[in-house]
């Protein structure tokens, strides 16, 4: 008698929510683009009064190229863009970096990894350092970002479907028992081709480059290009600001500085990554890809984008209550990861060794006192506690864009909530917040809502994960260790 094949198991809303989240996400980045913009406003003119836009209005102010879809790409900038991922892996494959094992797979193997993220994008960013200390807000880096963002976003968007489609294509050829550790991950088993190709089929797809070597792309995608892009994208949106205004703000200065601490952290705590759920159980296919690659970058950096156009000022009182949130996120967040990985790696640690722990029948052991004995994803809280500071410092978001004349600029200079640029060598706009104040909230806190369905959605993979292999030993831990996240609250 043959044994009945295991259902398919689907997350996302299966193929549906699969094609919806492939299809649909690009058009959400998209439409952040077009309608929070330094053209009309944020959101456009448009939106504050739907009954009277027109379509030909609605295309005015979003900037919609004149010659139509074709206008979202460029030859030019995404071959630039290549570039920029080509220097990445000839950077990870030529510069030196330790050698570490990945964590056991389901055919016995563990992988090998070269960690090296941190001095190869330190490399870059120092020679990005040393040509903006040459040429200042001129270096033409920051300004070709800036000026060029949506062909660089379509670039980014179509390496990500090109990506996802390869590694689809190509797991087609691992073979039971193969020599390079080759697996396909469990949730890409289900056979539609569509819900795996998004899931992704391969576990850790590898790929080896003439005279650079091998590169895990899974990993490379997880720290390299989509960090950094985000990292560079930040900077563009500062230097942009004080080009059009000539000075910068606490809030811009704040806002990026969390946003660079937390990419340097993730450079420095590269080996940490291995024991994550995406390196150890998400196949890689669209749903990474496309986050890596273009949600990281374009999304995370909303916020800087804004702040680029309208300069909000949050004076000693307002940056030290947003320190203070930022503050208490990390802490919790690298506090509780440290004594994790530290607890794993060598539990005689002294910071370690006093903490009480449940062992379950597989032999694993589940920290039930310190900070994962409070919560059982006490780090989400810290992550999501950060959160909150990539969107205060926007305030209460919103502006319009208005073209004045010379006279007007003259009457209106001292207006504490009005900012004024040059837009051409004959043009003068003023940045107002007028009827949008409040609206642009839409786009800049949506980061936290967008992060908060995140961690919840991860908590719950992560629970399900975990009571399929530790049974009933994970109903008596959740019994010790009842909140999931928050304390007291979830």
């Amino acid at each position: 008698m043959s044994l009945k094949r295991a259902e398919p198991s689907y997350e996302f809303g299966g193929p549906v929510g699969a094609f919806f989240v492939s299809f649909g996400l690009p058009v959400l980045v998209y439409a952040s683009t077009f309608l929070c913009n330094d053209l009309s406003g944020c959101p456009v003119p448009s939106l504050l009064s739907p009954s009277t836009t027109t379509i030909d209005r609605l295309k005015q102010e979003v900037g919609w190229p004149s010659n139509g879809f074709k206008g979202l790409a460029s030859w030019d900038v995404s071959g630039k863009v290549l570039c920029y991922y080509l220097l990445n892996a000839v950077l990870h494959c030529l510069m030196p970096g330790e050698e570490v094992e990945g964590v056991k797979l389901a055919c016995g193997g563990k992988h090998k990894y070269k960690l090296n993220t941190w001095s190869s994008t330190i490399f870059i960013l120092t020679l990005l350092a040393a040509g903006t200390a040459y040429q200042g807000a001129s270096f033409p880096v920051w300004t070709f970002i800036y000026d060029n963002y949506l062909h660089i976003l379509t670039a980014n968007v179509i390496i990500s479907y090109a990506l996802a489609t390869f590694v689809y294509i190509r797991s087609f050829g691992v073979k039971p028992g193969n020599s390079e550790f080759r697996e396909i991950a469990v949730g890409g088993r289900t056979g539609n081709m569509l819900y795996d190709w998004f899931i992704g089929r391969e576990l850790n797809p590898r790929v080896s480059l003439p005279l650079l070597g091998e590169i895990d792309i899974k990993l490379w995608c997880e720290l390299r290009p989509g960090l950094l892009g985000w990292m560079l994208l930040d900077f563009a949106f500062v230097v942009h600001q004080y080009k059009a205004y000539g000075f910068i703000t606490d809030s811009i200065v704040l806002l990026t500085a969390f946003q660079v601490l937390y990419i340097l952290d993730a450079w420095w705590m590269e080996s940490s990554v291995l024991t994550t759920m995406d390196i150890t159980t998400d196949g890689f296919g669209f749903m990474l890809s496309f986050g890596d690659l273009v949600w990281v970058p374009f999304v995370y950096s909303l916020q800087a984008r804004y702040l680029a156009v309208y300069p909000v000022s949050l004076g000693i009182l307002s940056s030290s209550g947003v320190l203070g949130v930022v503050a208490v996120g990390y802490y919790i967040f690298r506090s509780a990861n440290n004594e994790k990985n530290r607890f794993r790696t060598n539990p005689k640690d002294p910071r370690v060794q006093g903490l009480k722990y449940l062992t379950t029948k597989a032999g694993s052991k589940l920290l039930i006192t310190g900070w994962w004995g409070i919560a059982r994803h006490i780090n989400y809280f810290g992550d999501w506690i950060m959160a909150w500071a990539y969107c205060l410092p926007t305030g209460i978001a919103g502006y319009i864009i208005r073209p004045v004349t010379l006279q007007n600029v003259t009457e209106l200079v001292n207006s504490e909530s009005s900012f004024f640029f040059h837009k051409s060598a004959t043009q003068i706009v003023e940045v107002t917040q007028g009827p949008a104040k409040g609206y642009g909230m839409f786009f800049t806190y949506f980061y936290l809502l967008y992060f908060t369905v995140l961690l919840i959605h991860r908590e719950i993979r992560d629970e399900e994960k975990c009571e399929r292999k530790y049974g009933d030993d994970w109903e008596r831990y959740r019994e010790i260790v009842c909140y999931r996240i928050i304390p007291g609250v979830y």
